[in-house]
């Protein structure tokens, strides 16, 4: 007899479905795409089916769900007023993760919410996109992504990984380009 034959086999489980956790997984898809989530992100944080989450997407936003890639690259992030927008998402996530015992999803859509509530009492356009604030989540999950803190205002700001010790806000040094629009500025000052 073979060492082979006196070992038991595994038999997989036949994974058990429930009522309460489907349900619970579509209403987590239907907040995700309520807040603009496009599918990768629902892919990823749901344990639905694609066909189930296209269904479900039509039947909620009215209309399928926009095709092409996620971000992919960290650079949308450093530029000038998509990283003032950013930091202020960050600094809000992690100051709630500290805070609050949430899984990633319901830290994530609080944040989330807190920024646009930031945004709307500032009167400026959201650069920040639901997918994109996911997107920026996941990279500094993955150590692409960081905050640094500038060296004059103390702020925590989004950088790369290796950013100086005397780095320097866009606040404290916005780009020539800045202009006199209606700047990201006012919204770190409210």
């Amino acid at each position: 007899m073979t060492a082979s034959t006196n070992t038991p086999q595994k038999t997989a489980k036949p994974a058990v479905k429930s009522v309460l956790n489907e349900s619970r997984q579509i209403e987590r898809a239907a907040m995700l795409i309520e807040m603009g989530a496009r599918m990768q992100v629902l892919e990823s944080e749901t344990t639905l089916s694609y066909e189930r989450l296209i269904r479900l997407y039509k039947e909620i936003a009215g209309k399928s769900p926009s095709k092409g890639q996620l971000p992919f690259s960290t650079d949308w992030f450093l530029t000038w007023q998509e990283n003032i927008h950013s930091s202020l998402f960050l600094n809000i996530y992690e100051y709630l993760s500290k805070g609050m015992d949430l899984d990633t999803v319901e830290l994530l859509t609080k944040a989330y919410r807190l920024y646009n509530e930031q945004i709307v009492a500032a009167q400026v356009d959201p650069l920040l996109s639901f997918t994109r604030a996911w997107r920026l989540v996941k990279f500094v999950d993955a150590g692409m992504l960081t905050r640094t803190k500038c060296s004059q205002c103390s702020g925590q700001f989004v950088t790369e990984l290796y950013e100086n010790r005397h780095y320097t806000c866009g606040l404290c040094n916005p780009p020539a380009r800045a202009g006199k629009s209606k700047s990201a500025g006012a919204l770190m000052l409210h």
